[in-house]
């Protein structure tokens, strides 16, 4: 009571009549609101599934890193039509595949470049405690860890020393750290990979990555990953570049047509890694500047078309440029959701001043007999506008909860991120109470105009 005291007893009491009107026609009033409520509901939601998906592309951002250029190569290619020249058929054009001598070509010709990461991945199992599982074995240099900003949670990541030697030491995933270590301490521990032991000195921090992402941009589950250093990889387990007797022989039963059986996936498997000659398998190239992407990509091309004797033998990818693009698109799809749900704030407003209209013809009498008895018009125009402010208000509450919970369960069945930000809140809320007293201004404006005597003997 001693709040209401600071303010104008007038003002209190017109307010207290406005509530009163409200309580009265509470069926009425809530048929009223039902336009504010399905707008700030539209707002609250689609302002949430905006920053949700705003959120995960920043996430996969973080994922590819920035300003990265990412080369694959390309392991089995398209037949070509053969042309037929003076009776003799045309050869196929040699390409000695994707290199580390690649790598050092690109590094020694490009000023605009940060960090060069090439991957050697191999399929293979990880061994310890008794404890086999299968897991993927990746030769990286210690850019790997700058490009993709990995933290380690325990450890050290490769040195030089480490990376001339080609030593048997390595870094794994959290996941595979709770799998075959969850109540020790790993560093210094050996694990089996494959055929040969390494000696863990780093665990990498958990990274979460989503099916969306592993499916659209390529990307593996990091924390199920054995790293170890290229060299290694190369010296130790496979170096595709090494002519060897395998090597020729598969080659010459090619040459003479000779055709192999496939049989189940891991036949496949096996008989696709053999055909692949790359000596890496993927090369992520980080630029200083996102203006020079394009550019940079556009020499790389043209170096190694020349280096692969013409043999387009791989591809070039700009995961960013892809990702900005796709968030510009939802952008666009948000401003679109964003203006549907104005225009039902709008249509609500619009709704509330004509049912505030018509209530102002049936209490025609109410309002004469007001002034009659010594009323202001500006106590009849404060009565209406509160009237309309709270039923905009009620209507922006009972949306905010309906917006919250349509969010929810989006994310819950539809498997859509969603991200309820207060400000939304804030704003949607605003807006209801500002569309309240805007579309309620005309139907004061009208009350407080009532003639009293003839608002009296209105039938």
């Amino acid at each position: 009571m001693k709040l209401l005291q600071l303010f104008n007893p007038r003002l209190v009491a017109n307010l207290f009549i406005a509530i009163d009107a409200v309580i009265a026609n509470r069926v009425r009033s809530l048929l009223t609101a039902l336009g504010i409520i399905f707008g700030v509901a539209a707002v609250i939601a689609m302002l949430a599934i905006g920053n949700g998906a705003q959120q995960e592309i920043l996430n996969q951002i973080k994922l590819v890193g920035v300003n990265n250029i990412v080369i694959k190569p390309i392991i089995e290619q398209k037949e070509e039509k053969i042309a037929e020249k003076v009776g003799k058929k045309e050869k196929k054009k040699f390409s000695p595949g994707l290199t580390v001598r690649d790598v050092a070509s690109i590094q020694s010709i490009l000023p605009t470049l940060s960090e060069v990461s090439p991957e050697i991945i191999l399929e293979t199992f990880a061994i310890s405690n008794g404890v086999r599982r299968s897991a993927k074995l990746v030769g990286v240099q210690p850019a790997y860890f700058k490009i993709y900003n990995f933290e380690l949670s325990e450890g050290t990541i490769f040195t030089d020393a480490h990376m001339e030697v080609g030593a048997p030491v390595c870094i794994i995933g959290s996941n595979l750290k709770s799998k075959f270590f969850p109540t020790e301490n790993p560093i210094g521990k050996s694990i089996k990979v494959g055929t040969h032991w390494l000696t863990i000195i780093g665990v990498l921090s958990e990274r979460t990555v989503s099916q969306n992402s592993i499916s659209k941009l390529g990307i593996r589950d990091f924390n199920m990953d054995v790293y170890a250093p290229l060299q290694t990889v190369l010296v130790r387990y496979r170096n595709r570049d090494l002519i060897t007797s395998e090597a020729l022989r598969m080659a010459a039963m090619q040459s003479q047509g000779m055709v192999f059986i496939r049989g189940n996936n891991s036949s496949n498997e096996n008989e696709q890694e053999k055909k692949n000659y790359h000596q890496i398998d993927r090369l992520v190239i980080q630029v200083k500047e996102t203006a020079m992407l394009q550019p940079t990509a556009e020499i790389i091309s043209r170096l190694l078309q020349r280096r692969h004797y013409d043999v387009v033998d791989y591809e070039i990818e700009i995961p960013e440029l892809l990702l900005k693009q796709q968030q510009r698109t939802n952008d666009i799809f948000n401003y679109v959701l964003g203006a549907i749900a104005g225009i039902s704030l709008l249509v609500g407003g619009i709704g509330i001043m004509n049912i505030m209209l018509a209530s102002v013809l049936e209490r025609i009498k109410e309002i004469g007999l007001r002034l009659a008895i010594g009323a202001k018009k500006s106590d009849v125009v404060q009565q209406f506008l509160f009237e309309a402010v709270m039923i905009s208000v009620s209507g922006g509450i009972i949306g905010v909860v309906l917006g919250i919970l349509f969010a929810y369960l989006v994310s819950s069945f539809a498997n859509i991120p969603t991200v309820i930000s207060f400000s939304s809140i804030v704003l949607s809320f605003g807006v209801a109470a500002t569309v309240g007293l805007i579309f309620g201004i005309a139907p004061a404006r009208k009350a407080a105009e009532q003639d009293p005597i003839a608002s009296l003997r209105y039938e």
